[in-house]
């Protein structure tokens, strides 16, 4: 298991003895916004996606989690007993370990390893957010459009992902026109290729 490749075999064991290893269907909600955090999902396989919602509705997506990873809002939430201020949504079908918060708060300080966990989560989460912080503030639709898209591609090591126009929108927090007009101009410019609810990244 994946466990093994990034904690000592202690911490393993009793992640393996505490937790509760779940398989979830893309698409599924793991965490809502202003839920309180009981559980910390360490991602085995599949993938995560973790975006903020506004109280208009408006979303915007602010990084996805891969085998190896958890969410480090989650974890300080649960760690401070505080409502989560994210939704985390299954992006393909993934298998999550499951650790009750009350033991992630008791292993940063008994387990090392775990706190380096915690701290190089905190890193890489701080700078995509800082890239987030950025895109939206400084760069165009298009090369925000663009950049989630080719995201998307690695995260399923594919250059077809299946996603509709809708969904890409929803992610960057923009109107569907918008992304639509972006994507076929885009297209004309060969930089991809559109068919119903797919996208082909040339």
């Amino acid at each position: 298991m994946i466990l093994k490749d990034i904690f000592q075999s202690d911490l393993v064991k009793e992640i393996e003895d505490s937790g509760n290893l779940k398989h979830f269907s893309a698409g599924e909600t793991i965490v809502n916004m202003d839920s309180y955090i009981k559980n910390i999902p360490v991602v085995i396989s599949g993938s995560i996606k973790v975006i903020r919602t506004e109280e208009d509705g408006r979303e915007i997506l602010l990084y996805y989690l891969t085998p190896g990873e958890s969410c480090i809002v989650s974890i300080l939430s649960g760690i401070k007993n505080e409502t989560a201020k994210i939704k985390a949504i299954v992006e393909e079908d993934a298998e999550l370990m499951l650790i009750p918060a009350d033991k992630a708060k008791e292993w940063v300080k008994k387990y090392p390893d775990w706190t380096d966990f915690i701290f190089n989560l905190y890193q890489k989460r701080f700078e995509e957010l800082l890239d987030v912080v950025n895109s939206v503030a400084f760069q165009k639709i298009d090369a925000r459009l663009l950049h989630l898209i080719k995201q998307k591609t690695q995260l399923y090591n594919s250059k077809e992902i299946s996603v509709t126009h809708q969904q890409l929108a929803d992610e960057l927090g923009i109107t569907r026109e918008a992304t639509s007009r972006v994507l076929k101009q885009m297209e004309k410019e060969k930089l991809l290729i559109i068919s119903r609810n797919k996208i082909e990244l040339l």
